[in-house]
């Protein structure tokens, strides 16, 4: 029998190790899990098993009471640059908003920055609408990461699908595969 496991915050009936629920898990955020190399920060990740017709960030918050400034989305954005279209993924805080016409387009060296259609961003990551996260994005993404997210002692972020969450200190995030932590990457 598993060990009582708490979240640090909000208000939540089932809590287990993400790496206990790996089936309840989109597919690539499960098997970035299970592989990634830093045993710590992947040992840390808490699932929060929640409705999914409350995913959506701000109903989220309030049912779950969980405060915004410690849950971050994940934006996907296309970035151009001469014909050529590169997919990236950005982490920033729920309470502020993404800087895709600056901080985004100039990080990636784009001559237009913007957010991906819903459609090319669901299936190039295998992961739901409303529940795409920074965890086991396809391998040529970037993850651009706001710097105020790392700074968080525990951050809520999607499972991969609308059903769940994921909950990780914010150390761990700064720890993700091709993580770019960035001042001012949110507004």
């Amino acid at each position: 029998m598993s060990e009582i496991v708490r979240a640090p915050f909000g208000e939540f009936q089932v809590v287990r190790t993400a790496l206990e629920v790996c089936n309840d898990l989109a597919a690539p955020v499960a098997d970035a899990l299970k592989n990634w190399d830093d045993r710590e920060a992947a040992e840390s990740v808490l699932y929060v098993d929640t409705d999914p017709t409350n995913a959506d960030t701000a109903v989220f918050c309030e049912v779950y009471d969980v405060p915004p400034e410690l849950s971050a989305n994940c934006v996907v954005v296309a970035a151009k640059r001469g014909g050529e279209v590169t997919l990236a993924a950005c982490l920033v805080r729920a309470d502020r908003r993404l800087d895709v016409n600056t901080a985004v387009r100039k990080h990636l060296g784009a001559r237009k920055a913007s957010f991906a259609p819903t459609d090319v961003a669901v299936s190039d990551s295998g992961m739901e609408y409303g529940g795409i996260t920074a965890i086991g994005l396809p391998a040529g993404w970037p993850l651009l990461v706001d710097e105020a997210v790392t700074a968080l002692p525990h951050v809520l972020i999607g499972s991969g699908r609308r059903r769940g969450k994921l909950i990780l200190p914010g150390w761990a995030v700064a720890r993700l595969p091709r993580a770019e932590v960035l001042p001012d990457l949110a507004i």
